[in-house]
């Protein structure tokens, strides 16, 4: 299993680049680069030049890859949607009981994140944080209409999806799923925010984590004992 997964690519949506950067040591390093950059100074004052200077590399270079900026957070944040999608497939595999397997996705859509070695390229502590503090900026866009008609957003709709269907599995009589679903991974992403950055408005920290608050709110509304 250990080997068939050190093997795994992870696919996004192709038209978020001009050339598959998993093709290429350079690809590869503008992918890392872009992760480590974006965290360092945020996704407004990213540019294509300064990644270029960060990798010695001719910002022409760049553009092989990628349109635009844009699309460099597009495919950040899809391929950190499908990593996730990854992990609650690998991780709940074995697991009959429903209410025990929405109790791990639970876990794993609101716990902090731990670099994965199976893609060394990718810091996925890194990239979690730029999902915290940067993913909105992929969608609050006047093209997020025809970008999702082109299935820029398949991945995330798809992993809500399948968090949807574990909510039924657990209670089917439920009326609000997809609300719930949707709401469990946007929410835990504004609760981490709100900690690091406006913790007087919430209750999770230190003491009470999203995994916590989440298994509470999701247990409570489904009446699970």
């Amino acid at each position: 299993m250990q080997e068939l997964l050190k093997n795994l690519q992870l696919k996004v949506n192709d038209k978020t680049y001009v050339k598959d950067p998993e093709t290429s040591e350079l690809g590869k390093r503008i992918v890392e680069h872009s992760i480590v950059l974006i965290n360092e100074i945020g996704f407004e004052a990213f540019t294509f030049k300064k990644l270029g200077n960060k990798i010695s590399s001719n910002e022409s270079s760049i553009y092989r890859y990628f349109e635009n900026k844009h699309k460099v957070l597009l495919y950040l944040t899809s391929w950190y949607w499908v990593w996730v999608e990854y992990q609650i497939v690998i991780q709940t595999v074995s697991i009959s009981d429903p209410s025990k397997k929405l109790n791990k996705i639970i876990a794993i859509i609101t716990s902090k994140t731990e670099n994965d070695s199976n893609f060394s390229h990718i810091s996925e502590k890194l990239l979690n944080r730029i999902i915290i503090n940067e993913y909105s900026k992929s969608f609050l866009t006047k093209e997020v209409d025809i970008e999702n008609k082109e299935g820029y957003f398949s991945i995330y709709k798809r992993l809500i999806s399948r968090i949807e269907k574990a909510i039924i599995a657990v209670n089917k009589e439920y009326a609000y799923p997809a609300s719930l679903a949707s709401n469990l991974v946007e929410g835990s992403l504004h609760q981490h925010f709100l900690s690091e950055h406006f913790p007087t408005l919430t209750d999770c920290g230190n003491a009470v984590t999203p995994t916590e608050f989440y298994s509470d709110l999701i247990y409570n509304a489904l009446k699970i004992k």
